[in-house]
């Protein structure tokens, strides 16, 4: 059999495969509505947007906010500005500021030595419902812009594009609600204590947002983007459509059949499906998988590591220049981390961002995928674990047993994994760690005065460290290669209870008894008798009381 009767198989045992095999979506996904009448303002050069508002048909009120002068001043163009929309309204207001989608846009402007809503001055509504912008630079400074809000510029094709567009704009609409968040697993505050902020330096549609000490995601502003499920280190931000484990499950469908049907192990190629659907054609080189997402941070290091672990023998991730930067610079970073813990064990980089000339490419691509050919097979997995951190670190101990069995720790800075350190000195095992810890990294020990840790589950939130009032705890970053002590509880600090001087019970641990006796023992409360310090409750009442009853002035006193 040649090189092209082979390439040939392959492709059809692709194609079998991708029509085969399908992502397990919630029947009834969830989803946020859109309502609008159709109120367009346009912003811009007068002349423009005149002309502009000229072309739309009749649907809602029209109205111009002009902050630009105009671009042109002879007669012939002046002509066909003062012909067209001779029924709009101009308004001359300095903009101070936009926000808003589809429906719901709010538009402050200055009015009157102070400022108003431009939509109650000019059409009698609380928001307008689309947004036309003709501005040289965007009124809205986004990488992803809200839905209803059309940025063309001067662009006379994307004005044209958007000009088709805005008469369907009216009416309800929906689109999915991509992630949710669970408030229990999330380590970005508890107690009044700040920790992790991950998701919010990534969202390229500014959706996340933090709110009386909780993460919220505006849904009619999220563009699925799943930057925000990428960075989430505990899984309390997850992408819905699909869900995590359903894309685990295609994942391992996927990867499992090529190899059993091809005799060999395939490449996974992430793409959008917007450009990047696009890109991909039938004539993809044979042995890769395409797996399309909303966007290609969708995926996640877990999703990367697992699909190795499976069987496959590289990722790659196609970026076009559509993708937002925020999300490339945090793939980039991703990357980088992932291909360091593959390199430590002693695999090959198997994860790469590729861009449009390489897939286009067809001979630079078979040169590159010649190369990962020759890297070692990996024998696949079979991935028990359900929860995000588990399965990457699953994957991880599995592709570490496929190469050099390392036990070494891969130290980074601003990862969420590593270690927490505890000076047994100062700590006074108040438990103030193990109260603020998310993931239940940090335990206490039970009838005993002790502090557990287990390394698998600490996310470097630093809330334990900010919680802690003898700043006693420091976190060390780093991915811990041997899974035994990665997963075993350890105890940071322990020591024996204190007993109480009247009745025996434990009560308090023997340091802290001693650090309360240090701050307070001198307070004028406790001066007549720094003794009660070291009872239990009980017995401190009853000591007291039994002071009153021999001399009832000593409560005045």
């Amino acid at each position: 059999m040649n090189n092209d009767q082979t390439a040939s198989g392959l492709n059809e045992i692709r194609k079998q495969i991708l029509s085969e095999t399908q992502v397990i979506q919630n029947l009834i996904p969830p989803t946020v509505s859109y309502s609008t009448e159709g109120n367009v303002l346009i912003i811009g050069p007068e002349d423009l947007a005149r002309l502009a508002a000229g072309q739309l048909p009749a649907t809602g009120q029209c109205t111009i906010l002009v902050n630009e002068a105009i671009t042109r001043q002879d007669e012939t163009h002046l002509e066909r500005v003062m012909a067209a929309a001779q029924y709009v309204e101009s308004y001359y207001n300095k903009l101070v500021d936009v926000r808003g989608f589809l429906g719901q846009f709010q538009v402050k402007v200055e009015h009157e030595n102070g400022h108003a809503e431009l939509s109650t001055v000019a059409i009698r509504k609380a928001h307008f419902d689309v947004i036309l912008d003709l501005s040289v630079s965007p009124c809205i400074k986004l990488e992803m812009l809200p839905p209803g809000y059309f940025y063309v510029g001067q662009d006379e094709s994307k004005l044209a594009q958007a000009l088709l567009q805005l008469p369907t704009l009216v009416g309800e609409f929906d689109k999915p609600r991509y992630v949710k968040v669970n408030s229990e697993l999330c380590a970005h505050s508890r107690n009044g204590n700040d920790g992790c902020h991950r998701c919010l330096n990534f969202c390229p549609a500014d959706a996340i947002s933090s709110i009386a000490h909780k993460i919220e995601i505006d849904p009619y502003l999220c563009h699925g983007a799943g930057s925000c499920t990428n960075a989430c280190p505990s899984g309390a931000i997850s992408y819905d459509l699909p869900t995590p484990q359903a894309l685990h499950d295609y994942l391992n469908k996927l990867v499992t059949r090529f190899r059993t049907q091809a005799q060999m192990a395939p490449v996974i190629l992430f793409h959008d499906l917007a450009k990047g659907a696009e890109q991909v054609t039938e004539q993809l080189s044979a042995g890769i998988i395409p797996v399309q997402l909303e966007e290609i941070t969708v995926a996640s290091i877990d999703h990367w590591l697992a699909s190795l672990a499976w069987g496959a023998r590289e990722i790659l991730i196609l970026n076009t220049d559509l993708t937002a930067p925020t999300l490339t610079q945090m793939l980039t970073g991703e990357l980088a981390l992932a291909n360091d813990i593959l390199e430590e064990m002693g695999q090959p980089r198997r994860i790469s961002l590729i861009d449009e000339h390489l897939l286009s490419n067809r001979h630079k691509l078979s040169e590159r995928l010649a190369i990962s050919a020759n890297w070692p097979v990996i024998v696949p997995a079979t991935l028990s674990a359900t929860t995000k951190r588990e399965t990457l670190f699953a994957a991880i101990d599995h592709l570490n047993e496929q190469a050099a069995l390392v036990d070494t720790c891969l130290s980074q800075s601003n990862i969420p994994y590593g270690k927490v350190n505890v000076n047994n000195e100062r700590c006074t095992l108040c438990l103030s760690c193990v109260a603020t810890c998310p993931t239940g990294a940090l335990t206490d020990g039970g009838d005993l005065p002790a502090l557990h840790f287990v390394e698998q589950h600490c996310v470097q939130c630093g809330l334990c460290e900010a919680a802690c009032p003898e700043k006693a705890i420091s976190l060390t970053p780093q991915v811990n290669f041997n899974q035994a002590t990665r997963q075993q509880q350890c105890t940071l600090h322990q020591e024996p209870p204190f007993e109480c001087i009247t009745c025996g019970t434990p009560f308090a641990t023997q340091s802290m008894v001693k650090r309360m006796l240090e701050v307070v023992g001198s307070h004028s409360a406790f001066s007549a008798n720094t003794e009660r310090l070291k009872m239990c409750g009980d017995c401190r009442v009853k000591d007291m009381f039994e002071d009153i009853l021999q001399d009832p002035e000593t409560q005045l006193r």
